[in-house]
């Protein structure tokens, strides 16, 4: 019997993983916003104006719309 791969969609960050470290995100966010044509060094400077739930709420706010991040 053949199966069909289920299709992810969209970006999956696990927070507390290492792709959700602080870093990671700040260059993630910098690499999608470049994709779509946003200005990558101010959404990077509002995340990094606060504390981590800052970063990730900022995040969440500029890239929700495509990446699921799971804590």
């Amino acid at each position: 019997m053949i199966k069909s791969k289920k299709q992810k969609s969209g970006i999956e960050i696990d927070l507390t993983g290492p792709d959700g470290n602080a870093f990671v995100l700040i260059g993630t966010a910098g690499k999608l916003a470049r994709q779509l044509g946003l200005d990558s060094k101010a959404i990077q400077a509002e995340m990094m104006k606060g504390d981590y739930e800052n970063l990730v709420k900022v995040f969440d706010k500029h890239f929700g719309h495509f990446v699921t991040l799971y804590r």
